[in-house]
């Protein structure tokens, strides 16, 4: 646990002397607008197929049932 401690107090120092800038680079508003509705598709997309899958998989389980009955009888 000590070294860890002395590990970020060095980090700390090294860090002082050094002059921060932000790591935020500037983006066009366009560029980021297309990709905010490019991303709303295709997250609209994952969730019909989610619902597919789940639907499918409720499907699956009635037929099964069926099965399991008719072949019990």
């Amino acid at each position: 646990m000590s070294d860890v401690k002395f590990i970020l107090m060095l980090c700390k120092t090294c860090v002082k002397g050094k002059p921060q800038t932000s790591p935020k680079k500037m983006v066009n508003s366009a560029v980021s607008e297309e990709e905010t509705r490019i991303q709303d598709k295709e997250s609209k997309e994952e969730s019909i197929l989610a619902m597919l899958g789940i639907i499918g998989t409720i499907l699956n389980l009635i037929v099964i049932i069926f099965v399991y009955i008719y072949t019990t009888l």
